[in-house]
């Protein structure tokens, strides 16, 4: 159970990432693209399953948020891509547009060498 759980968590991160990247680039060259609605409901979808694979790795690890250091700062990573990723998508001007990808693909950084060593890089 472990194993399937990991590897659709990790898929949907895969897609997550990919949604962000297509809808970023669309967003610069074609923003009337965004408007199909493939594009409003999709990346929803992913986002949906990615949290429900992380919330099944937790109670199959028994380990949670708030108890666990390095679960708790890929939460506050979570928090910190999510705000960049609007931000991406959002922001006024390019330039912030621009620090918002970037800002969200370091903080994805972040959350998978936390994710990979288990071993908090704030919170430790």
């Amino acid at each position: 159970m472990y194993m399937a759980l990991k590897h659709s968590h990790m898929l949907f991160i895969a897609l997550s990432v990919s949604f962000l990247a297509v809808r970023f680039l669309l967003s610069l060259k074609a923003p009337e693209l965004l408007q199909k609605k493939f594009f409003k409901i999709a990346p929803h979808v992913v986002d949906t399953l990615l949290l429900l694979t992380a919330i099944g790795l937790m109670l199959t690890i028994q380990q949670y948020p708030f108890q666990t250091p390095w679960l708790t700062e890929k939460l506050f990573g979570l928090f910190a891509y999510i705000g960049l990723a609007v931000m991406a998508l959002k922001g006024r001007t390019l330039l912030m547009r621009w620090i918002g990808f970037v800002g969200a693909l370091s903080w994805l950084v972040l959350i998978a060498k936390v994710a990979m060593t288990k071993t908090p890089l704030f919170l430790g």
